[in-house]
């Protein structure tokens, strides 16, 4: 089956990334990562109405809310995490978890309240990783030999892990997690005709994957089947989640010599289908 989304935002980002919905707030909450901005904003009627802006001096992959009303988020910056209050006071966490120009991407939560996050290798080469930020603030190293580190979500149970990293295989992984350690890795799927890149779990067990360069958003099932394909009109798509039923999808404008029309703004489509909302960080700050 094939659907297309529509425009919602009304600003253009470089490189919109890795929405969540903030069940506490009822916000969506995403970052330019090259910008260096977190951004709130609220899905009403089909047009997003931009909340706040936040300046956090540097690149960010991912904020994820914490679990208390009011308590900021826990975002992923270029050598580690930090976390981000609500008047955008942002306060270092862990540091030192990447060098030179290579930094952290996209990351989700752990049923268990873990933050996990990975690292993306710049230039490319095999020595990102992916890391996990406890709710007491330590960091373990759980997959290593990475290159750019991508799509991340958990199964509601916390014993897989789906996860893409995505050159050079630009695979689709199902990674089995025991005792929270990564175990037997199963391919979903080999993703063709473009880069994959953010993911999200529906409430079906279902995993929808943006692909960077497609113009598209895939829906797989567990099996690797393609059952559902969403058509942008711009080629960069990055990541996705869900308000409800509305798949939220961001794009990114960065590297196109004439970006078209669209490219950096937010899509989203009612899908048929519900998700959850962002899983919080167990941390307090």
């Amino acid at each position: 089956m094939r659907s297309r989304a529509d425009r919602i935002s009304s600003i253009a980002y470089r490189q919109g990334e890795s929405p969540r919905f903030d069940a506490r707030t009822g916000e969506l909450i995403w970052v330019d990562i090259v910008a260096g901005r977190v951004h709130r904003g609220r899905l009403e009627g089909g047009l997003l109405t931009v909340v706040r802006d936040y300046e956090i001096g540097g690149p960010v992959g991912v904020a994820v809310p914490l679990a208390v009303p009011g308590a900021g988020w826990a975002i992923a910056v270029r050598d580690g995490f930090a976390h981000l209050a609500e008047d955008g006071t942002v306060t270092p966490l862990v540091t030192g978890l990447t060098t030179g120009r290579d930094q952290l991407n996209d990351g989700a939560c752990h049923p268990d309240g873990s933050f996990w996050a990975g690292s993306q290798a710049i230039p490319r080469a095999p020595r990102a990783a992916l890391f996990r930020l406890s709710a007491d603030r330590e960091v373990t190293t759980m997959l290593t030999g990475l290159t750019v580190a991508n799509g991340i979500d958990f199964s509601p149970d916390g014993r897989t892990l789906y996860f893409v990293d995505t050159l050079p295989l630009r695979r689709l992984e199902a990674i089995a997690l025991s005792s929270g350690t990564p175990g037997g890795r199963r391919t979903i799927v080999e993703v063709e005709g473009g880069n994959p890149d953010g993911l999200v779990l529906d409430d079906e067990g279902c995993v929808w994957v943006a692909v960077w360069d497609a113009s598209e958003v895939r829906r797989y099932a567990p099996t690797g089947e393609l059952l559902v394909t969403v058509e942008l009109p711009v080629p960069r798509p990055t990541a996705v989640c869900f308000q409800g039923s509305t798949l939220v999808i961001t794009t990114a404008s960065l590297g196109l010599d004439r970006p078209p029309a669209g490219s950096g703004h937010l899509f989203a489509i009612d899908v048929g289908v519900t998700g959850p909302p962002a899983r919080p960080w167990g941390g307090v700050v």
